[in-house]
């Protein structure tokens, strides 16, 4: 605990905590639009182009912003939201065009988020992963509030709560390269494009298995909070723990603990919920593994993870696999097959800064 207790009180990671809330925000907006919007004709062509066009555009965004670090990106993506919004509100327009105002939104937040909290970081996971946990907790409150009465126009203002805090993520003094350097968790020897390949693919594995993972347990409102809650929580702790014992450790037994919790927790909520947190905890770890090859484009790098989330989700909108077996069968294969990689890839636990 002692070692927990001091990751939470590293240096500047409260702007991962701003940029917690921040994605949060971000999250309830897309997917309260995302769920207004959705209907029995678009219930799969919606997801899939939000996926598409918020994911797939980050690569390139980042990669500008790493050449132009002065654009304000954040605040660009919060005015793109707020205007996504403010046109669904009020103007009887086609649904797609705020979808794609909305989306892009998303992506130049994103980036903004990954671009302070890793270069804030000084070599560690913590200040992303709680960056990235934010959007769980923000999905299913969106989803929530799209069931309710509430008109869409409520939410510009919420979106404007965003700006307070981006410009106070903004003061923290993370201005140089000397963060990026500090990421040091791959074995030396390894070309840096065998990495990339590989990290990419476990976050391709990693995106599959999310819409893969048996729950007919969750049936009801509640027990989908939990589900949604539980993978924030996992987010977060795969870089606080990564911070705190290291990287390859926590890696490693996360992919191998999740096995039997995710297979055997189909029907059992709380069984399968451990599985999820220990599923979700890779989140930031590939990330981790890529800027220790992308120190200069940490932009690009986190672009490569939303690629690769993309890719990973793309097949389950017209590939479903509906045999419980099969489904299980993958999943213990891809997560051996991934554990093999990031034990290949990651150093020990004891020279991960060198």
């Amino acid at each position: 605990m002692r070692k927990i207790k001091e990751t939470l009180k590293e240096e500047n990671i409260a702007c991962g905590y701003l940029y917690f809330y921040i994605h949060f925000v971000v999250e309830v907006v897309c997917f309260y639009f995302l769920s207004k919007v959705s209907n029995s004709m678009l219930v799969w062509l919606v997801p899939f182009l939000y996926d598409a066009f918020a994911f797939v555009p980050q690569s390139l965004i980042g990669y500008i912003n790493d050449k132009y670090p002065k654009f304000k990106v954040s605040l660009i993506g919060t005015i793109l939201l707020f205007i996504g919004m403010l046109i669904f509100s009020f103007f009887h327009v086609s649904k797609f065009i705020p979808l794609f105002i909305i989306c892009f939104g998303n992506a130049f937040v994103h980036v903004g988020g990954a671009e302070n909290t890793l270069r804030n970081s000084k070599g560690k996971l913590s200040h992303s992963a709680l960056f990235v946990s934010g959007g769980s907790f923000g999905v299913i409150s969106g989803r929530l509030l799209a069931k309710t009465s509430l008109a869409p126009w409520l939410l510009l203002p919420f979106i404007l709560t965003m700006i307070p805090f981006i410009l106070y993520a903004d003061t923290f003094n993370g201005k140089d390269s000397d963060s990026l350097q500090k990421f040091n968790y791959v074995k030396k020897g390894i070309k840096p494009g065998i990495v990339i390949a590989l990290a990419v693919f476990v976050v391709i594995v990693r995106g599959y298995m999310g819409y893969g993972i048996p729950t007919s347990w969750n049936k009801t409102i509640l027990q989908n909070v939990y589900l949604f809650c539980i993978m924030g929580i996992g987010k977060a702790l795969g870089g606080i723990l990564s911070d705190a014992f290291g990287i390859k450790k926590v890696a490693i037994l996360s992919t191998i603990l999740a096995i039997p919790f995710l297979i055997i927790g189909d029907n059992m909520m709380i069984v399968s919920l451990i599985g999820v947190m220990f599923f979700s905890m890779t989140m930031s770890i590939t990330l981790g593994i890529l800027i220790s090859c992308l120190k200069k484009t940490p932009g690009l790098a986190f672009g490569l993870t939303t690629i690769g989330l993309f890719l990973g989700t793309a097949p389950i909108f017209f590939i479903k696999i509906t045999s419980t077996l099969v489904n299980c069968i993958m999943i213990v294969a891809l997560s051996i097959l991934c554990t093999f990689i990031l034990n290949y890839l990651l150093k020990g636990n004891g020279d991960a800064y060198d």
